[in-house]
């Protein structure tokens, strides 16, 4: 007879070559099926970089409903149904992806890169994700305590803010992701370091192991989705992949009470947000830019660099704070 830890292992496995396999098989038909009904591909800021404007027009983007997909296919297939917070995080998943299919079909649609409006996009952002907080708090036990990271057994009971906490961890984290998805295969790889060593974490966590199957299923498909993005990238992921994993990543970090690692690990996405919020700050303020360009890859690619630099530079700093998150866990824990 099988142990649960041998099935979870198997099951992972399992869900990971699906996944990974979809992604891949379909990759080339899935490209030239948005490349009919894309006439000008993924619109591109005017005042982001000549380069981008040049080389990029014309490709298509939405393929992360490609990488939706095969998750939710694989996980079905192979996920226990009964746990709540495997659920709540599918719903998350896909919520988000529901809005960023909206805003990129507008986008594409109407040859214009603004989408729908921030504000409406937030609202029902902050709408999903207080309902599957509550939800969580209500019918899996989480309670109010969010762990502090280099600690052990050091946290911080929030009380009543910590649906406010959470909603804004999970929204942070999508927009990070997005904003991070700027250049060919930039994003993907820290997705995929991200999802591992959640996953990592959630297989030591006994009551939370079914989560094992869904990331591993988003590490699956997005190596698949990084075959067909890395540069130069036939297909963008588009904000229906970008806000629905990185919400999706932040949501499984709240259920792991690992909050705190979660934004070490995904440093990258963190480094990114942060260059963004200063510029426009210190531009309100001051009028000048501390960077070139915000987000933090466009200034390098404004000193010079070439793409491919860039994003290998990042993924090895990706690679770095996931080893660095991961061993304070396991020393604090």
């Amino acid at each position: 007879m099988i142990d649960n830890a041998s099935s979870i292992i198997t099951r992972s496995l399992l869900t990971f070559f699906i996944s990974f396999g979809i992604v891949l098989c379909f990759g080339n038909k899935f490209i030239k099926y948005l490349s009919t009904k894309q006439s000008g591909g993924q619109p591109i800021r005017e005042d982001g970089p000549q380069s981008h404007i040049d080389n990029k027009q014309g490709t298509p983007t939405m393929g992360g409903i490609l990488i939706i997909l095969s998750v939710l296919f694989s996980s079905l297939l192979f996920c226990n149904l009964s746990n709540i917070s495997l659920i709540l995080s599918l719903i998350v998943l896909i919520g988000f992806s529901i809005i960023g299919f909206i805003d990129d079909y507008k986008k594409v649609s109407k040859h214009d890169y603004h989408g729908i409006s921030a504000k409406l996009k937030m609202l029902l952002q902050i709408i999903i994700s207080i309902v599957c907080c509550l939800v969580l708090c209500q019918y899996t036990g989480c309670n109010n305590i969010v762990y502090l990271p280099f600690f052990k057994d050091l946290f911080i009971d929030l009380g009543y803010l910590f649906i406010p906490w959470a909603v804004f961890v999970i929204i942070g984290s999508s927009n990070a992701v997005n904003i991070t998805d700027g250049l060919d295969g930039l994003v993907i790889v820290p997705v995929i370091i991200t999802s591992i060593c959640l996953l990592i974490i959630s297989y030591t966590r006994p009551e939370q192991q079914e989560l094992c199957i869904l990331l591993s299923a988003l590490v699956g498909s997005g190596l698949g989705f990084l075959w067909f993005n890395a540069h130069p990238a036939k297909i963008f992921m588009g904000d229906v992949g970008a806000i629905s994993i990185g919400a999706l990543l932040g949501f499984i970090s709240v259920i792991l009470k690992q909050e705190f690692t979660y934004a070490i690990i995904g440093g990258v996405f963190v480094m990114e947000t942060m260059s963004d919020i200063i510029q426009v700050l210190c531009y309100k303020r001051t009028h000048k830019r501390i960077f070139l360009m915000a987000p933090l890859h466009h200034h390098f690619e404004k000193k010079g660099l070439s793409e491919t630099t860039i994003v290998i530079r990042f993924w090895i700093v990706s690679f770095l704070l996931a080893i660095i998150g991961l061993t304070q866990y396991f020393i604090c824990h």
